[in-house]
């Protein structure tokens, strides 16, 4: 029994991780405004169902033993969408702004991840043994996912960069990112979580240019197409995962 608590239950940091990560942040983009203006199901009908479905996925995810690729984006993956939807209605429906959204998902955030240390004596990403420190580790993924999307309209919007500009200087962050992972001694915690939250700015950025229509800045490819692509996408690296992970328990 003390055997399996001490298995680890999340996948490793490597490059496969933040492709699929920034192909599920994307859908979760143009998945939530799907279903929130394609389907016309609006902010609030979105957020339940989703919140409905990351809730029953984290269940069954936080009851499995070890780390299994498909349980866990799944429930990535509807966090992601969740999160769109609930940023949405926070800084639109309820009308915070999101410069106020995003203070506020961030102050969420960081007592998460308070709470998560006080109760773990960590908040390691990479090594999650114990149901608790997953649990918080999953709460905190939302309001990160969260906090990404107020943050990317933010940028696009408030500060008047449009969608294009936004995913370029996002992305130009990320990539200084993961230099500084490899060439300076900065903790690689503090890292992770902020190239965390900055994916999710960057899929939405990126999945607002697919969506939107030319005369708002986007290519005008429709929610439903750029939702299929980045669907296919988040499929063969989920596969791809799982294929690494059965080479890791081989060896």
């Amino acid at each position: 029994m003390e055997k399996e608590c001490l298995i680890n239950r999340v996948p490793h940091i490597i490059g496969l991780y933040w492709i699929i990560k920034i192909a599920s942040t994307t859908l979760g983009e143009t998945g939530a405004d799907m279903f929130s203006f394609t389907f016309n199901f609006g902010y609030l009908q979105t957020i339940v169902i989703f919140l409905s479905l990351f809730a029953l996925a984290l269940g069954i995810k936080l009851s499995m033993k070890g780390y299994h690729p498909t349980m866990y984006w799944i429930t990535f993956t509807t966090s992601a969408i969740a999160g769109t939807a609930i940023s949405d209605f926070i800084d639109r429906t309820l009308g915070f702004g999101y410069l106020i959204g995003s203070l506020l998902l961030f102050t969420l955030l960081v007592i998460t991840l308070l709470l998560w240390y006080k109760k773990e004596k960590n908040i390691n990403v990479e090594n999650i043994t114990t149901f608790h420190a997953e649990f918080y580790y999953w709460i905190a993924f939302l309001f990160a996912n969260t906090l990404g999307t107020a943050l990317g309209d933010y940028v696009a919007d408030d500060l008047a960069l449009g969608f294009k500009q936004s995913s370029i200087i996002i992305g130009g962050v990320l990539v200084v990112l993961g230099l500084a992972h490899y060439f300076t001694k900065i903790s690689w915690l503090i890292l992770f979580w902020i190239a965390f939250v900055l994916t999710r700015p960057f899929g939405a950025s990126f999945g607002d240019l697919l969506t939107k229509p030319l005369e708002k800045g986007g290519l005008d490819l429709g929610t439903i197409t750029a939702s299929s692509i980045f669907a296919i996408i988040l499929i063969i690296g989920i596969y791809k995962e799982t294929q690494l992970e059965k080479e890791r328990v081989i060896e």
